[in-house]
């Protein structure tokens, strides 16, 4: 009798453990290259920690940040829509006064992203979870537009685009700038590595939040400039050639942080019903604060700031080690925005009837690698440039050819570029004059 109670009492234990809502960790980097990781080839540096999330979950080949720069690719994953129709096309306006010690105090500041948009913390905070942001924001500090104004519960970071890690000042862009908040509140922390601030508060999240079900949004600010890493994994890489030297031991520092934050959650024996999402915001920079570049964007031409493949396809990947498959990659073609959707349904969260979303659940995609894409098309807007692929076409009015990596554009590729990705992945060359039927039709899809 007492035995047969004691199984009951298990059982029932392991249905409700089985029917606990999964807790989720999106970790967003920031300009990290496509190539920039060993699951995705990187010959000259490790990143152990991406790779054991590749390891237990599904990576993407072919996966689309929603922008070639940090604010619109952060408010598509947001918001589930495509940037300019979520009311921030460009980067967010971030700028703080020195005199301010209450992020509420924030006078208004255009761009950001509006409150009118449902985000992804809003929609995880009304079923239930708590909500937390750790690191990088660039969303806004205006009325509305900050952490704790997009439903979340917490909130540890910087609101600018970039800052010194040890200082936390922002030293362009005018008179330097203190840019560290908890709570909408300043903190100073001196001489702390950034990202080793990030992984102590969300570590202490984890804890508070153990026993029931939480939303993290964890913004790495690294590898974007000003490339700065641990002294000892700085000295790993000193055999690189300049500028790749610095970026491997950013992205390497990076990768060590994500390692730690898995390792708490083994820790809390949180892991195996923890769905963690991994995504860079876009492709590696190649500006002038970043030492002309470093980063890897593979066989794609362009980088940050450009419609070409190289400034957004981004290395993607998704693990729920006790749910989904392991190990496992897939080439259909996915985007930022379908976030949104895949995590709504993967944690059974009910979307409102009116809402409008440019993502679409990826579960059939996850779940099986002969499953098609669910875009019938795709669009960026940038600027003067905008993009539209659809199927294995691709059309890039006005591209910007920042990286300068590839063939000279001639006068007729400057306005109109378009490339089959499936036979020129690198986009050497522009086809436009021998298909003008295919440039008509995806003139036709321009946002």
């Amino acid at each position: 009798m007492i035995r047969r109670s004691i199984a009951l009492i298990l059982l029932a234990l392991t249905a409700r453990l089985l029917a606990a809502p999964p807790n989720v960790i999106v970790i967003f980097t920031d300009d990290q290259g496509y190539a920039d990781a060993g699951c995705y080839g990187s010959p000259d540096f490790k990143t152990p920690s991406i790779d054991r999330l590749a390891r237990e979950g599904v990576r993407f080949t072919r996966f689309y940040a929603g922008s070639a720069v940090c604010s619109p690719s952060r408010a598509c994953l947001m918001t589930g829509r495509y940037p300019w129709k979520a009311g921030l096309e460009g980067n967010a306006a971030a700028t703080v006064s020195e005199s301010i010690n209450d992020l509420s105090q924030a006078p208004p500041s255009s761009p950001g992203l509006p409150s009118s948009e449902l985000t992804l913390a809003e929609l995880f905070r009304m079923s239930g979870y708590a909500t937390a942001h750790i690191g990088k924001w660039h969303l806004g500090p205006g009325p509305g537009m900050k952490p704790l104004d997009q439903g979340f519960s917490y909130s540890f970071g910087h609101m600018n685009g970039c800052i010194d890690n040890y200082s936390h000042f922002v030293y362009w862009g005018g008179p330097n700038r203190h840019d560290l908040w908890e709570n909408n509140l300043r903190v100073h922390h001196p001489g702390r590595f950034f990202p080793d601030l990030m992984v102590e508060k969300a570590s202490s999240f984890l804890e508070e939040n153990r026993a029931k079900p939480f939303f993290m949004y964890f913004a790495v600010n690294l590898p974007h400039y000003p490339y700065q890493s641990d002294p000892e994994i700085a000295a790993q890489y000193a055999h690189l050639l300049y500028p790749r030297n610095l970026y491997a031991a950013a992205l390497a520092s990076m990768d060590a942080r994500i390692g730690r934050l898995l390792d708490k959650l083994d820790q809390l024996d949180l892991r195996r019903n923890t769905i963690v999402v991994f995504q860079a915001d876009q492709g590696a920079s190649t500006e002038e604060r970043a030492h002309g570049g470093g980063g890897d964007n593979g066989p794609f031409r362009g980088s940050k700031f450009s419609l070409f493949e190289g400034g957004i396809r981004v290395p993607a990947i998704i693990s729920w080690p006790s749910t989904l498959p392991h190990g496992e990659t897939r080439s259909a073609t996915a985007h930022g925005a379908d976030w949104f959707p895949t995590l709504a349904a993967l944690c059974k969260l009910p979307l409102p009837s009116n809402l409008s979303l440019d993502g679409h659940d990826l579960g059939t995609v996850i779940a099986s690698p002969e499953t098609p894409s669910p875009h019938q098309f795709l669009q960026w807007r940038l600027q003067e440039q905008w993009a539209v692929i659809k199927g294995p076409w691709k059309l890039i009015h006005r591209p910007n050819d920042v990286a300068k990596d590839g063939p000279p554009l001639d006068e007729a590729a400057k306005q109109w570029f378009l490339v089959n990705l499936d036979n020129d992945p690198a986009e050497t060359r522009s086809v436009a004059a021998d298909h003008p039927g295919i440039v008509e039709e995806l003139k036709a899809l321009r946002p």
